[in-house]
């Protein structure tokens, strides 16, 4: 398993929410979030290298089964907004691909099995436009 990578800002915040989380949903929300947290490198904002996915990047999908492209935004749950591909961090593939680099491929489970897709490109990251405030 590949390291991933999170901003200290990035993991402040995630640490918020998934107390919060639990306090509202109970653990298994936030579940597979806590555990990618554990595993991240943690980087100020200012070193994290432009090729990794962090809280409010615009990526680049591509599932790997059907070729399928997409572009998604990773917020947090109250900006997420479906029909705009803003996914929260706390869905599936937006847990999946927080901290992943370009070329990363993540597995995650689907309603038809095992879905694996493939980071293809960060179209935006925060911390790489200088939006450090996001």
């Amino acid at each position: 398993m590949n390291p991933i990578y999170v901003t200290e800002k990035d993991l402040q915040r995630l640490h918020n929410l998934v107390q919060v989380q639990r306090q509202v949903s109970g653990a298994h929300s936030v579940e597979a979030l806590s555990r990618e947290l554990k595993r991240a490198k943690v980087v100020a904002s200012e070193e994290i290298p432009e090729n990794v996915v962090t809280m409010n990047s615009l990526v680049k999908l591509k599932e790997l089964k059907s070729g399928a492209e997409m572009e998604l935004t990773v917020v947090y749950p109250k900006d997420a907004d479906l029909p705009k591909f803003k996914i929260s961090v706390l869905a599936p593939v937006g847990t999946a691909i927080l901290g992943c680099k370009v070329g990363d491929k993540v597995e995650r489970p689907g309603p038809k099995g095992t879905v694996v897709y493939e980071v293809l490109e960060i179209l935006y990251q925060p911390e790489a436009a200088g939006d450090l405030a996001l």
